[in-house]
């Protein structure tokens, strides 16, 4: 068995890993000595976007299309953005009444969480 400290989404994770070579577990071996591990790169700070209510991805994916101009009036529930996530294609909604100030632009890849836009 080794050891390994992964990062998904910003959380750290340590993992065993056994070798396989032709269906048979490979003895373990001394650990190899390694440099202490590196920080995580810090994530740069979203966009300013206005105040109003964020609009946040609800999983990571392609933003596909702007179903709004910028600036446009929205009714809650109206679609804003197509997020293209597992080949395919999701509508975010409006989660309010307001006018969208957009924080992405068509083509961008976005990660859960992240706001795409907001509405004031």
């Amino acid at each position: 068995m080794r050891k390994f400290n992964i990062t998904v989404n910003g959380t750290n994770y340590e993992v065993d890993v056994e070798e396989i070579v032709d269906g048979v577990a490979q003895p373990s071996v001394a650990p190899v000595a390694q440099a202490a591990p590196k920080a995580a790169p810090k994530k740069a700070a979203a966009p300013a976007v206005g105040a109003g209510e964020p609009v946040k991805a609800p999983m990571p994916g392609l933003v596909k299309e702007l179903k709004v101009a910028n600036g446009a009036t929205v009714k809650k529930g109206d679609a804003v953005v197509v997020l293209e996530a597992m080949k395919m294609d999701n509508d975010i909604a409006a989660t309010c009444d307001g006018v969208v100030t957009y924080s992405v632009s068509a083509g961008s890849n976005v990660n859960s969480g992240d706001v795409l836009c907001t509405i004031a």
